[in-house]
């Protein structure tokens, strides 16, 4: 039995082979799944294309849901898709999927953002990382709870491939005090906070576990 796994720009497709035996595939977009192979019996989507005409159908996925093969997602559009499927029986994981499945966020464009075509390599910053960031700030006790929503507001604003951490200091700058913009400048230099990483690792945990069961 197989496992295949759509990946791209969440996690590099060399580290997730040392984590997880399967085939990986570039992000998933409509039509891919009827290519898979028949001894496919495992599928994890994380990466995919978020146009209206091209990212993958809700059909599509319930199609192997229907043949009993076992569907992960989380990530990005993985996780959007497991929040819209969990009742039919697509598992969600990680922190985006509980944010899509409790309706704390909604639009695809929070996970969006523009990456380079043939390395896969991020060029903007999704939104649900820019709000993990931010999170983190108000537990840290950098900026108060109303200054992140503030932030959020503006951030969302601005078209997902312009959405970067300079965009978001330049609003910082204008709305912040400077010792603040310089405690938040510190606090992302010394620590990652790229959820949809985080939350790619969890698909594939999750999909070795049951490869493993």
């Amino acid at each position: 039995m197989k496992t295949a796994v759509f990946v791209g720009m969440s996690i590099s497709h060399e580290e997730a082979k040392s984590i997880l035996d399967a085939i990986y595939l570039p992000p998933i977009r409509r039509g891919d799944i009827p290519r898979l192979s028949d001894d496919v019996r495992y599928v994890g989507i994380i990466d995919g294309v978020f146009s209206s005409e091209s990212s993958v159908g809700h059909r599509e996925i319930i199609s192997l849901l229907k043949k009993g093969i076992t569907v992960v997602g989380g990530g990005s559009m993985g996780a959007l898709r497991a929040a819209e499927l969990a009742d039919l029986g697509m598992i969600g994981v990680g922190k985006i999927f509980e944010m899509y499945r409790d309706g704390v966020i909604e639009g695809d464009d929070e996970v969006a953002l523009v990456f380079d075509p043939e390395t896969y390599y991020p060029l903007s910053e999704p939104l649900v990382n820019i709000r993990f960031f931010l999170s983190n700030a108000v537990k840290q006790r950098v900026i108060e709870i109303t200054q992140e929503q503030m932030l959020i507001d503006h951030m969302k604003k601005i078209f997902y491939p312009r959405r970067t951490y300079a965009a978001l200091f330049k609003i910082a700058e204008k709305e912040l005090p400077p010792d603040t913009v310089k405690a938040l400048r510190d606090m992302l230099r010394e620590t990652s906070f790229d959820l949809k990483r985080s939350d790619s690792l969890k698909v594939l945990y999750t999909l070795k576990e049951l490869q493993d069961a």
